[in-house]
Formats: structure tokens, sequence, C-alpha cells
């Protein structure tokens, strides 16, 4: 198809003001990879040799995917629209002939997922698959990097996990991953990768890795559900906003971010991060 900007780069990066999307975009751009950057505000994406960057946003993308042909997706930010925006960039991506997605997706999504969010992604990879485009669905766990902000001032974590464990995988790995498909996507077409660390660990284990890095006591309390919602209604947040929050918890619970796959390693070559080797890079 004739596009609107027919001279940039076939391969388009979205996320790239983010951690996973920038990485992405550094790595590949530090590999002589040609690449266009849709971003939402352009005086703040990367500045990358090779990289052209184009304003858009996932809600009206106008004609910034006229001329892709590879189109790395990261989900939106987490909002009560999200699913629009992705239904109008998808439908956009079709009409521009965009012939591949690699899209950031959430392990297990399903419709009946726990995690609210995960079923968000389920309808997003739907949407995809609806719209006829080519796709690699990469299911990332939850991200190890955020865990030490879950510690409160008080040196607990809470929430209604009980004893689930969560196989959660560091951004780098994730960043890597998708690199790798993006280097060949044609060798993965139609594939569905669960991108997740190489062990599971509990709340209680989770809170022992923390506390031997931050140097400090930190302990694991297991709220209840009621307790969970009661704890966070306190920031304000709307209902949906409180359900994604709890449901991670009650996910893990249910045993539903336990998986560990060995996608990562298969797609880099290398063993993905746990939490105590994360910690210590971060150090």
């Amino acid at each position: 198809m004739s596009g609107a900007h027919p001279d940039l780069p076939t391969l388009a990066v979205t996320g790239s003001t983010g951690a996973v999307g920038g990485e992405v975009a550094r790595t590949l751009a530090g590999r002589g990879v040609p690449l266009r950057l849709l971003v939402r505000s352009p005086s703040r994406a990367p500045s990358l040799e090779g990289a052209a960057v184009v304003g858009c946003t996932y809600a009206e993308p106008g004609e910034a995917l006229e001329g892709v042909r590879v189109l790395f997706m990261v989900s939106a930010s987490e909002s009560a629209d999200r699913l629009a925006e992705h239904r109008s960039f998808v439908e956009a991506a079709a009409r521009a002939g965009v012939e591949h997605v690699v899209y950031t997706s959430f392990l297990n999504a399903s419709p009946e997922a726990t995690f609210t969010l995960a079923r968000d992604h389920h309808a997003t990879e739907l949407m995809i698959r609806e719209a006829g485009l080519g796709f690699t669905f990469l299911r990332d766990s939850l991200y190890l990097d955020f865990l030490a902000s879950l510690v409160g001032d008080d040196g607990v974590v809470r929430g209604p996990a009980g004893s689930g464990a969560l196989a959660g995988v560091a951004r780098h790995d994730v960043a890597a991953s998708a690199v790798a498909v993006l280097h060949d996507p044609a060798a993965h077409a139609g594939a569905t990768y669960d991108l997740t660390g190489r062990e599971a660990l509990t709340f209680a284990e989770v809170a022992g890795v923390l506390a031997r890095h931050l140097g400090r006591e930190v302990r694991f309390h297991d709220e209840t559900v009621e307790e969970a919602y009661a704890s966070r209604r306190r920031y304000g947040a709307p209902d949906w906003q409180l359900d994604a929050w709890v449901s991670t918890y009650t996910a893990i619970a249910a045993g539903e971010l336990a998986t560990v796959s060995g996608d990562v390693e298969r797609l880099t070559g290398r063993p993905p991060l746990t939490l105590d080797e994360l910690l210590t890079r971060r150090a």
C-alpha cells in the first residue's frame, strides 16, 4: 500500500519512551536496524541513529502506520479506555496494510483470567486475529522490577496472594525476547510465547529476597480480599483500577502466574534473570 510515509522505516516501535519499548528501540538501533518510533510526545522520544520519530496516539493514529510492515505494539497505559484505544490502533494497522504485529500481552490471558487486565489482553489478541494481521504474542508475567516498590514504609508487602507463587520476569528479558522476534518476525509468525522468570516464588519468599537486598526486615501479610480493597481505597482510584490491583494478588493465589516457561531462553539464548540477580545487577 502506498502511504503517507513511504520513505520512513517499515519497522515501527511503540513505547520507546518507556522501559520495555525504550530498551527494544535502543537495542535495535544499536544494531543498525532502521526504526520508526511512534510516540505520543515526540519531544520525549529517544534520539537514536537511524530512527525516525512520528507523533501519534493509539486512539488517533492518523497516518502514522502508513508504510509500516512490522509493528511492535506495547500495550497502552492502563486506563478505562485502553481497549477502545487498542481497537482504534489495530484497525488503523489493518487499513495501513501492516503485515505483522508483535504485541505485549499477559501470561495466561483469557476471558476467564482472575487478573482483570489479563482479560483485556486476551480481547486485544482477539482484535489482532480478527483484523487478519499476522502476529506474535509475547505474554509477559508480572515484572520483577516493581516488586521492591510493593514494600510499605513499615516493611510489609500486603496482598491476598496466599501461598501462591509468581514466576515474575525482568523487563530486560521481555525486551530481549522482543528484539529476537523483531529481527526475524517471519520465523515467529503465529507464535505465542510465555515470558516468565526461571523460578516461581511465593510472596513470603519474595519478601525474604527483598530483605537481603534492602538491608532491612521485610515481611508479607496475606490480606483478605476485603482488607485489600479497604487498604487501597485511600488512593482514590476508580473501581476498575482497584479491581486490577487486587486481582493481581488473587491471580497469584489461584496459581495462574506460577507458570515457569523456557521461552525467554529459547528466544534469547540465555536464561532469564531471577529476582535476586536483578536486584544484584541494580546494586
